[in-house]
């Protein structure tokens, strides 16, 4: 990388790490494009080579975060050797929602920003300095169990949703229970979604 590229990098880091910092301690809302190039030390027209506005550059960090939480699931997949993709699938939200929980302002950001599009862009999204997505080494575990889904992308959107939702009081205010005490029923409540989502045998045989 050269130098004018490594000046671009590093003012767009310190945009995006200012924005972060930003939004979970004042809020979006109260947090306007002034504050953030002011913290991060850079010209107004300089976040607007990058971003189109405030809501542009917090959908990009929401996707940017939860992929970097998919991301080191499965690294954490790979390197704990879980075979099957149920398996393989609680063991991520596992990890995920332990994230989380060592982190709340994550959690509260991520929760409250994650959407549709923020989730589509995540799975779209090439690791940095990897030439790798997310969703693409996702199928794979698919594959490599033998499954067979509808919608593998809203199997997965569904059990993220369903896993930050639910938890989100679990870690933040040990209600309705602590965390630990309602993981068993979120998993069963996982199983619930992979079977609805699971092709039956003839749909499978007829691919």
């Amino acid at each position: 990388m050269g130098k004018l590229e490594s000046n671009k990098k590093k003012k767009e880091d310190a945009l995006y790490n200012t924005a972060f910092e930003l939004f979970t301690t004042k809020g979006t809302n109260k947090t306007t494009i002034s504050d953030i190039v002011e913290k991060a030390g850079v010209a107004k027209g300089t976040f607007y080579l990058y971003f189109k506005d405030k809501y542009d550059i917090r959908n990009k960090l929401a996707s940017s975060k939860t992929q970097d939480l998919f991301f080191a699931a499965y690294l954490a997949v790979r390197q704990n050797q879980i075979t099957g993709f149920p398996a393989q699938l609680h063991f991520m939200i596992d990890h995920i929602l332990n994230t989380l929980k060592n982190d709340s302002q994550l959690l509260i950001f991520v929760s409250k920003n994650l959407s549709w599009n923020v989730f589509q862009a995540a799975l779209e999204q090439k690791m940095p300095d990897r030439d790798v997505r997310f969703y693409d080494k996702y199928l794979q575990l698919i594959e490599e169990g033998h499954q067979a889904y509808e919608h593998p992308d809203l199997l997965l959107f569904s059990v993220i949703e369903l896993a930050s939702s639910t938890c989100y009081n679990c870690i933040l205010y040990q209600q309705p229970v602590p965390l630990e005490e309602y993981m068993p029923y979120l998993h069963k409540s996982i199983d619930g979604i992979l079977s609805s989502y699971q092709k039956d045998s003839s749909d499978t045989s007829a691919d």
